[in-house]
């Protein structure tokens, strides 16, 4: 069985791309399609429980959903430490008890939403917080067409992936509260939403239980919520070009994620907590008096407590700034945000993990296709489970997995050698996650001699007693998911996964990315081999180009700026095609540019693009006639899908700044009216305490009005 990925992008909305899945069998002459579960599109559905059916069956009796299989009861919540933490009074109850006007998400949905609760789950907020930032992920976990109002039945399915498929998970909307209606677990701070109670809700029945949510490592999370890859870096030992690598994945739209130095989870002196999982929420270089400062911007899922130290909301280092980079990126709400230098965060965190959903951020050989291939294992006691390779009379049983590393395309910048990232995946044995504890495992691979390359049959115990690892040593760590990273030379290597000690029985997949590779069971008939393999379109192409331009630029002017940006198709409307003007550029660069420099860094230019493809996908939506521009109906309503809600006369006050003689706003003039809202937005929250009101200097005021 082989398994094509194809990353081409549904729609135009986002530089980072999903995966669709298909089976394909046969020969070379005639290819197959067949239906498979488990995929993006068809997703295994949890218990059978298919959401449609159950949804129609509810509405014609008229009943509200009951999850027998995860129900309303103490045994859901689980049997361990943390029912001690449970008040003595616990009720479940549906959202439409506990607010006048329950809505599932907004779409301004964002980080700032969600409050954990009395499960110690900070990994998994850690992890839910990074997808806000990327709303095709968000609606990949949170399947768009539920609502509380239209078609409401209280049923509601989610979706994640796990062990190399995707699993629809069905639940209903009874959730747990004290007795004055408090929710127990997770909470937003906009008190009607309920996306995020209901998501932990989804999470915990797919774990076993909500006890089952309580420790663990924001990398098994962000697997969980894309299927992508991780790299976990331990900051001890970080790369010099540690910033590079942060800046390379913010600008492919990676998920970030990190965690303090193990122990309970207290709060520290310098306001950190221990033991604690934290989101990296953006990064960013700024200018100081004595300097450049890299800064990196966090957030704790707890929705307060904060950093102390330097660039912390009360620090003085702020000063340094330019009013502008001081009005855009300072605030002092105690909203659990903070910034930090790039020194101190290597010092206080213990890993940095970046989740990508292709691993073009290890490689420099950009605009190269990836191909992955995949294979699903068994370490059987007895049998397959040989353990480490201490253990000389077993270790050769362990699979074995024979990779070609195929010569490819400038692969000079390594000594002909190509990046090859292997990532080792273990499956729970048990239906509650913690009782279930990882095993430590861990990744070799040795290159296959001339001598041994002709046959395809198992590598004997002498091979493995007189030669050595390309990695000499193998590292086993009692974690879901192990990933190593290599640079082979093209040739012929043998892949062994193994536990730490002989006889541990598990499930595994092995996951091989590489610019050109073949991947085959070792000395067995044909297993399940998924090979799959990225297809480059034209926004590939687009953002392969701008990686390249900012390589040779880095920084853009004005002029630059508009030719990156008439790089892009953003008009559905063939007698309205969409050009930027150098005026309207201007604008633009006047919001985004932090600096006051007249010029934009790749973050900022990421920052902009990203607001680009939000803007075109509302104004699409709303331009029902496809003529290219926006009624004033249609902005009002445009605009509110941004959850800013104006009077009346504002919008017909936009309408004659920005529209044309007629009130009609192009996207080019909808671009530039949405930014200057947005950052003005932005403004208000960092200089407002109460969310009330500000107070400006007039250097301040200057600024924002001359200008933003």
């Amino acid at each position: 069985l082989i398994l094509y990925w194809s990353a081409r992008p549904k729609t135009s909305t986002n530089l980072l791309t999903m995966p669709g899945l298909s089976f394909i069998t046969g020969g070379k002459k005639k290819l197959k399609q067949m239906i498979r579960t488990g995929t993006l599109r068809k997703p295994r559905r949890m218990q059978s429980q298919d959401y449609q059916t159950i949804l129609e069956t509810c509405l014609r009796s008229k009943k509200l959903f009951v999850d027998e299989t995860f129900p309303a009861e103490i045994s859901s919540i689980g049997c361990g430490d943390l029912l001690r933490k449970l008040p003595s009074c616990v009720e479940w109850k549906r959202p439409q008890e506990l607010v006048k006007n329950p809505q599932l998400i907004a779409e301004n949905a964002s980080r700032f939403d969600l409050h954990q609760g009395l499960t110690e789950n900070c990994w998994f907020l850690a992890a839910l917080a990074s997808v806000t930032f990327h709303r095709n992920l968000l609606s990949v976990v949170i399947p768009r067409n539920q609502s509380f109002d239209k078609n409401y039945a209280g049923i509601f399915h989610f979706r994640f992936w796990r062990f190399g498929e995707w699993v629809d998970v069905v639940v209903d909307d009874r959730l747990p509260v004290d007795k004055d209606g408090k929710l127990l677990f997770v909470s937003s701070a906009r008190k009607n939403l309920f996306w995020g109670a209901l998501l932990e809700k989804a999470y915990a029945k797919l774990c076993g239980s909500y006890e089952d949510l309580q420790i663990g490592q924001v990398s098994e999370a962000l697997v969980d919520f894309t299927g992508g890859v991780n790299m976990t870096i331990r900051l001890r030992q970080a790369p010099p070009d540690l910033w590079q690598i942060m800046l390379r994945a913010a600008y492919s739209g990676c998920l970030m994620g990190c965690q303090t130095r193990s122990g309970p989870e207290r709060v520290l002196e310098n306001g950190l907590v221990s033991g604690h999982a934290y989101t990296v929420t953006g990064i960013r270089p700024v200018t100081c008096k004595s300097g450049t400062a890299n800064l990196v911007r966090l957030r704790n899922p707890w929705g307060k407590i904060e950093w102390k130290g330097d660039w912390s909301d009360s620090s003085s280092k702020w000063e340094q700034l330019s009013v502008k980079e001081r009005l855009l990126l300072h605030k002092t709400r105690e909203d659990g945000e903070f910034w930090m230098s790039i020194e101190d965060f290597e010092a206080q965190f213990i890993e940095l993990v970046i989740c990508k959903l292709t691993p073009d951020l290890m490689s420099h050989e950009n605009g190269k296709e990836w191909t992955l291939s995949m294979q699903i294992g068994k370490w059987i006691s007895g049998s397959t489970a040989g353990g480490r390779i201490n253990y000389t009379e077993s270790y050769w049983k362990n699979p074995q997995y024979r990779l070609k590393i195929l010569l490819g395309d400038n692969m000079e910048k390594y000594a002909n050698t190509c990046n090859v990232l292997v990532s080792l995946l273990q499956k729970q044995n048990h239906k509650h996650r913690n009782k279930s504890p990882p095993l430590y495992i861990g990744i070799s691979i040795f290159m296959v001699p001339p001598e041994y390359q002709a046959s395809g049959s198992r590598l004997p115990q002498e091979f493995f007693l007189t030669n050595r690892p390309v990695n000499n040593r193998c590292i086993f760590i009692n974690e879901r998911e192990v990933t190593q990273d290599f640079h082979l030379q093209p040739g012929s290597y043998v892949i062994v996964p193994s536990t730490a000690e002989p006889g541990q029985e598990c499930e595994f997949i092995l996951r091989v990315f590489s610019r050109k590779h073949l991947l085959e069971v070792q000395g067995e008939k044909a297993n399940t081999i998924l090979c799959c393999k990225k297809v480059a379109d034209k926004q590939d192409d687009l953002q392969n180009f701008i990686i390249k331009y900012f390589e040779k630029h880095q920084e853009i002017n004005v002029s630059e700026l508009q030719i990156l940006l008439n790089k892009g198709s953003w008009s559905s409307a063939r007698l309205a095609p969409v050009k930027f003007s150098l005026d309207a550029c201007k604008v633009i660069m006047a919001q985004l540019d932090v600096r006051s420099s007249g010029t934009l860094n790749m973050i900022e230019f990421y920052s902009l693009w990203q607001r680009l493809l939000s803007f075109q996908e509302i104004f699409q939506s709303k331009d029902i006639d496809k003529s290219g521009h926006l009624k004033l109906n249609d902005l009002q309503a445009a605009v509110q899908e941004k959850g800013i809600t104006l009077g009346r006369q504002f919008y017909t006050l936009m309408a004659r700044r920005y529209g044309n003689s007629s009130l009609k706003i192009n996207f080019e003039n909808f671009v530039c009216l949405m930014l200057r809202m947005e950052i003005n937005g932005e403004v208000f929250q960092n200089l407002s305490k109460d969310g009330k009101g500000i107070y400006l200097n007039e250097a301040e005021w200057m600024m924002l009005t001359l200008y933003t």
